[in-house]
């Protein structure tokens, strides 16, 4: 406890650090995510704006970039990140990274749930005489957008694990912390200190998406 107490000032820093990389993640993923699941959903045969080679292409890239184990699309993914943000490691770099990997498991989801959307519902708009972005933007996503809160609410929880392992390549947060500070240094009480409040993050970003989705499917 008494160390514990010595790297109050680190701890919090790497609280910080991992509600930063959440953020940035979250926001660059969740953005190109949707970006991705409406495009595959929209292109698919059936769908509002049906284009084969646009479909297998989109879903050539889910299906091949999703399944890379986090640590290992982290390295493969550092050239890029140099590029883009200027340094391989860091918690920009680490939080760059997580937002590119978490786009297409969101990418996957947001087609999933919008193909859940019962058919009678885009046929009934088209009936009407909208057209395919009003039909996706006003009938298709209010209509699945408690499923993809939960969606999203999944992916969250699923980000602030990878800041966790972001943190054994130099990424910072709480997982580095706890790596560094209570793993190595042979310290129990200061990693799960690190733990728990990577469990309480994780508590409350489920409590919150799952209220604002009852929320929105109640309405």
């Amino acid at each position: 406890m008494d160390r514990l107490i010595e790297l109050q000032s680190e701890f919090w820093q790497a609280a910080v650090e991992t509600l930063y990389m959440t953020s940035f993640a979250l926001v660059l993923g969740g953005i190109l995510g949707l970006v991705i699941g409406v495009a595959t959903y929209a292109t698919r045969a059936g769908g509002v704006l049906p284009n084969r080679p646009v479909y297998l292409v989109v879903n050539l890239l889910i299906n091949f970039f999703r399944p890379i184990p986090f640590v290992i699309f982290l390295a493969v993914l550092q050239p890029f990140t140099r590029v883009v943000v200027g340094t391989g490691i860091g918690v920009t770099a680490g939080a760059f990274a997580i937002g590119i990997a978490a786009s297409f498991a969101i990418g996957r989801i947001v087609e999933q749930h919008l193909v859940s959307v019962p058919p009678g519902v885009v046929e009934a708009a088209r009936a009407m005489g909208a057209g395919p972005w009003r039909i996706l933007l006003t009938v298709v996503i209010p209509e699945a957008l408690g499923p993809l809160i939960l969606g999203y609410t999944f992916i969250v929880v699923a980000v602030i694990d990878m800041t966790a392992m972001a943190g054994a390549i130099g990424g910072g947060g709480l997982g580095a912390f706890a790596l560094i500070y209570g793993f190595r240094q042979f310290e129990p009480v200061v990693m799960w200190a690190a733990i728990v409040l990577i469990v309480v993050f994780v508590h409350l970003v489920q409590m919150l998406g799952t209220w604002l989705a009852r929320r929105v499917m109640r309405r």
